[in-house]
């Protein structure tokens, strides 16, 4: 069985991806520059005033603004060589990080979707993505099933899948949702114009997908081709 932690408060290569810069994002210059560095980038977690993340390789990141705890395990999982695959992090502070096999180290996540993270862990799925708010919305998704924390996401998942096949990937803000799948998506709540537009423009299969209500946004597929503007 692996292990789940609760950690308590105390240039570019062409064709892979395509980017754009947000207005008045200054704040995160030093993500931006880091991608650039990189020439990669496979994940991040945004907000509007707490602190950004930005992941690439097996273990290499970038943060600016982000809860100290949250540093602290960033720091110790790129020490040991540990994949990081998934981070989020909410403008309260709450965040979690997704890391190895199945590895959870978390501060403020919902206590239901933690409980079902690591029934999952026990029954050896593999978690994919993992997204949850300040209002007490989340979603969890396994290659092989998903959680929720309402009937009515839920509801608007099977509507998805039926639409448009197999889910594979979604992202909260406070006051709204991105809901990816196989071929197509669904948006409820303030889901910025920019990003549908890109999204229904892009070929890139989304596996990854990242969102402010400012219109910044990032996803990617598993293959390294990725797009943003923040």
């Amino acid at each position: 069985m692996k292990n789940i932690y609760v950690i308590l408060p105390i240039y570019f290569v062409l064709g892979l991806f395509n980017v754009t810069f947000a207005q008045g994002a200054g704040s995160r210059t030093f993500i931006r520059n880091q991608i650039t560095k990189w020439g990669e980038c496979k994940n991040v977690a945004l907000t509007m005033s707490g602190g950004d993340v930005a992941l690439y390789g097996t273990n290499g990141y970038a943060c600016d603004g982000i809860p100290y705890d949250m540093k602290l395990a960033l720091q110790e999982l790129n020490a040991n060589n540990s994949l990081i695959d998934d981070v989020v992090l909410t403008e309260s502070g709450s965040w979690l990080i997704l890391y190895g096999n199945n590895g959870i180290k978390s501060n403020g996540a919902p206590q239901e979707m933690f409980n079902i993270l690591k029934k999952w862990n026990e029954n050896e799925e593999v978690i994919t993505s993992v997204t949850f708010n300040d209002v007490g919305d989340w979603i969890a998704i396994t290659n092989h099933k998903y959680s929720a924390s309402s009937d009515y996401i839920i509801d608007l998942i099977h509507e998805g899948e039926d639409s448009f096949g197999e889910f594979w990937a979604a992202h909260l803000t406070d006051d709204g949702m991105v809901l990816c799948f196989e071929k197509g998506y669904k948006f409820t709540g303030n889901v910025p114009e920019n990003l549908k537009t890109k999204l229904r423009n892009s070929d890139i299969n989304v596996f990854r997908i990242k969102f402010l209500s400012n219109g910044s946004y990032f996803f990617a597929d598993k293959d390294g081709h990725y797009s943003y503007y923040m």
